[in-house]
């Protein structure tokens, strides 16, 4: 004989249950304005060794504006730098 349980202890069917219905708005931490883009000194993962596109990335920016760079850089630094080179030249 099996019991039906119409409640469910996997955690997945739980995030489910609390997914936002049609027409209502999922939303963390009030103003949704701009919640996808983060300061670079706010990022968790900022102090990690910048990524290999950032650093193909600013090789090609710094080369096109004649400046060189530290290959040591963070990701929040490779980030700020490329924001910078980019402002600086017809690139965006």
């Amino acid at each position: 004989m099996t019991a039906s349980n119409t409640h469910s202890t996997n955690p997945d069917d739980a995030a489910t249950d609390a997914a936002a219905q049609p027409g209502e708005t999922d939303v963390l931490g009030g103003e949704a304005s701009n919640t996808t883009e983060k300061d670079p000194a706010d990022w968790v993962t900022g102090d990690e060794p910048m990524t290999g596109a950032q650093r193909s990335y600013l090789d090609t920016l710094a080369r096109d504006a004649g400046e060189t760079l530290s290959a040591d850089l963070t990701k929040a630094e490779a980030s700020e730098q490329i924001e910078r080179l980019q402002a600086a030249s017809d690139r965006a």
